[in-house]
């Protein structure tokens, strides 16, 4: 079975509908196809050819969109590559997912001119010569995109996602979230990362407007939202806090979803967004289900405060064990595994289900809460601490905006946890731990308090626990 090109479909179903803005710019879903068959003449004429692999290298600006959507008229894989990464990681990437060239915009190019071995240009430097033909169907288990995992874990792995993964992982959304015809998402998370890149297949499959921005600033995000020009938007806890604490008023009511990924949210957030009318849904999904696969549906939004809900339609979710275990995960949404990682696929996959890696339970009625990453717990006295429940406790005191916790070496516990915060007040350790013990058990309470101007995120605005754990190493050289 194969199905339409999307964008031609979408192009011809809508042609006159919005699919695109950025800043004061706008594109129709027929000006976008026009402006997409000018990028796929540009790459063919460079030599793309479908079933090759290509590197993107780009911000989230108009021209990366039309590459992206070009590189699925040709069938070319796309290596979705991060803009933190250095050159040599590029480089690794590239190699590794068989990609012999890329592409990269102006905000990249002194960083891809250093990249050695491999062809790239700029996409303000392509010529257009030669049309190509364009791709009339897609095969539900092509490779449309290749995105690599942040290794945690050693090296990272290049995670395939499909036609069909990306299909599903759009459907699984509506069913839960539903369609309505005048929809807009604000996308100021990265179309390098699978919570941006699923946008906009989104976008094309459902006919749907996507408001573009450049990056991610809260004063921006806010006034969109209070405009009442978009109904959606993807963040992170990071993001959303800082969004609470610039916001001034409220949004719009236009507003029905603000999809919070990226990890356990603190609990006091989450009662904050609630308090200010808010329509939060807290949401659990990675690189290997395309996005979601666990969302709060809205009618239990509040009531199930602090769950990441249900599995998708038609996904699974179960728990290895009888109460807090691994969480897996199965449905169409689910990648087909690692590239050239036979080891890694063998441990992640235990037939129809993926080990995400991640720890949870699931209540008496099915909803799943996230407690943390596996590779992030910590055993102290032969007891299992979460650093995420410690972190909501910290960010619910009025003077902490953001906090980190790791595991520390201890000579009587074993390991200890360590607190990291971001604050504008000046808080004494023991007052932070006594503020800890009226709402954990001792021995969640931190036994160190290290005060931080930022904490050290990718950019997907995650924690990065490692460069915690690195700080606390290296103490004595700040």
């Amino acid at each position: 079975m194969t199905m339409p090109n999307w964008l031609v479909q979408r192009a011809f179903l809508t042609p006159d509908r919005t699919a695109l803005t950025f800043q004061e710019q706008r594109w129709t879903f027929a000006q976008l196809l026009k402006e997409t068959h000018q990028m796929v003449n540009k790459l063919h004429t460079a030599g793309l050819k479908e079933g090759d692999a290509c590197g993107l290298l780009a911000s989230n600006r108009p021209e990366t969109v039309f590459a992206i959507f070009a590189l699925q008229q040709l069938g070319v894989a796309a290596v979705m590559l991060n803009s933190r990464l250095t050159s040599e990681e590029i480089k690794w990437q590239l190699e590794d997912a068989g990609a012999y060239y890329f592409l990269y915009d102006e905000s990249a190019a002194q960083k891809a001119r250093t990249v050695s071995g491999v062809r790239s240009s700029s996409m303000s430097e392509l010529h257009e010569t030669a049309g190509a033909d364009i791709k009339e169907e897609y095969f539900p288990e092509g490779t449309c995109s290749i995105m690599y995992t942040s290794g945690t874990t050693g090296r990272p792995k290049g995670v395939i996602q499909t036609y069909a993964n990306h299909y599903a992982s759009a459907t699984a959304s509506a069913f839960n979230l539903g369609l309505h015809h005048d929809d807009a998402w604000l996308c100021a998370v990265p179309v390098f990362h699978i919570s941006g890149y699923s946008i906009l297949m989104k976008s094309v499959l459902y006919g749907m407007e996507v408001h573009l921005v450049e990056k991610f600033d809260a004063e921006r995000v806010n006034q969109a939202l209070k405009s009442g020009d978009v109904t959606m938007i993807s963040v992170v806890t990071a993001m959303l806090s800082t969004m609470l604490h610039a916001l001034d008023g409220s949004y719009h009511p236009r507003l029905r979803s603000v999809l919070l990924g990226g990890g356990p949210a603190p609990v006091s957030m989450l009662e904050a967004c609630k308090e200010k009318g808010i329509p939060v849904f807290q949401t659990y999904g990675m690189t290997e289900t395309c996005s979601q696969i666990v969302t709060l549906a809205p009618e239990d939004a509040l009531r199930k405060i602090g769950s990441a809900g249900k599995p998708l339609f038609p996904c699974a979710v179960k728990i290895e064990g009888e109460e807090e275990g691994e969480i897996l995960v199965s449905g169409p949404n689910v990648t087909k595994g690692y590239l050239n990682r036979l080891d890694a696929n063998k441990a992640a996959f235990d037939g129809k289900w993926f080990r995400t890696g991640d720890i949870g339970r699931l209540d008496e009625e099915g909803f799943l809460y996230v407690l943390d990453r596996r590779s992030d717990l910590i055993i102290s006295g032969g007891e299992n601490i979460y650093p995420a429940e410690i972190e909501s406790v910290l960010t619910s005191h009025p003077s902490i905006r953001e906090a980190g916790v790791v595991g520390v070496p201890d000579s009587r516990w074993g390991r200890v946890p360590a607190a990291f915060y971001v604050s504008e007040a000046d808080l004494s350790s023991e007052e932070l731990s006594r503020f800890c013990q009226e709402k954990l058990a001792r021995f969640k309470v931190p036994v160190h308090f290290i005060k931080m101007d930022v904490l050290p995120r990718n950019a997907s605005s995650k924690l990065l626990r490692r460069k915690l754990a690195d700080r606390w190493e290296n103490r004595n050289e700040y």
